[in-house]
């Protein structure tokens, strides 16, 4: 598997070269692939099939001046801003195993990122001082944090969590020869900030209890590079992709990520 490292410059941008990627993969012009990336600014995400209003508070996104986006994999609404880490997995669909069918790959996938989590709270426990400080909002302050003696779990169907708070979604999409499974890590969100721009869910896991958003997220409180580098061994993601599909990033980010018609079509 190979590792690409890179933020695009625009909210845009980012969700279109997760689209670019899967797309290469499926036509087999590149294999495996694991992506970081970070927000430059705080931009709200939908899923596939959400409805924007619902999910999102669009008065409160305008007013703030918020961009509010769709990308190509389902799941519900996110808001990226500084203090969060994404990841991307880019991967062929062998002819055999878990990554043949929806659930399957969830499991796996799952499986290991949250040995991955495990690992990095594992190796960052004795490294407090190289914690990032916390990101903050002005007059929105972060009230939850994670309570790092909790075990990690697999919550609901692709969340990841500390106990009973979430730290990380995850969606999928899958073409005819790849996947593109990926999510997204508070490290030092703003947690208030994600409660003003997002509704409540119109779906919701079991083991979310009807929590507000506040109540129900919690950071990491874990440098990106900790993490960078315990999903990296985990994944096994050992040389850098250099050779990324500009022109098809451009091109979506462009035709597609930009445009109210594919952004708010539902």
């Amino acid at each position: 598997m190979k590792y690409f490292d890179w933020s695009a410059p625009s909210p845009a941008g980012n969700l279109a070269c997760d689209e670019a990627l899967l797309d290469l993969c499926d036509a087999g012009e590149t294999g495996d692939i694991l992506r970081f990336w970070e927000p430059g600014q705080p931009f709200v995400v939908l899923g596939y099939a959400n409805h924007a209003a619902t999910e999102a508070n669009l008065p409160a996104c305008a007013q703030r001046h918020i961009p509010v986006l769709r990308r190509c994999s389902g799941g519900g609404a996110v808001v990226q801003a500084p203090g969060c880490l994404n990841y991307s997995l880019i991967l062929r669909i062998p002819d055999t195993g878990p990554l043949q069918t929806i659930t399957g790959a969830n499991q796996f996938i799952m499986s290991q990122q949250r040995s991955a989590i495990e690992s990095a709270l594992s190796f960052d426990h004795t490294q407090a001082d190289h914690y990032l400080p916390a990101v903050h909002v002005p007059s929105l302050p972060n009230t939850q944090h994670a309570t790092r003696n909790s075990s990690v779990s697999i919550a609901g169907h692709t969340d990841l969590a500390l106990g009973p708070l979430k730290f990380s979604g995850n969606a999928q999409r899958r073409k005819r020869h790849a996947l593109l499974f990926h999510g997204s890590f508070l490290l030092n969100a703003d947690l208030a900030f994600i409660s003003e721009l997002l509704r409540m869910p119109s779906k919701q896991p079991d083991y979310r209890q009807g929590r507000s958003h506040t109540d129900f997220l919690t950071n990491l409180n874990l440098p990106a590079a900790t993490l960078k580098q315990s999903l990296l061994k985990t994944w096994n993601a050992a040389h850098p992709f250099l050779d990324p599909p500009t022109t098809a990033i451009e091109d979506l980010t462009r035709t597609k990520y930009t445009t109210d018609a594919w952004n708010l079509k539902f």
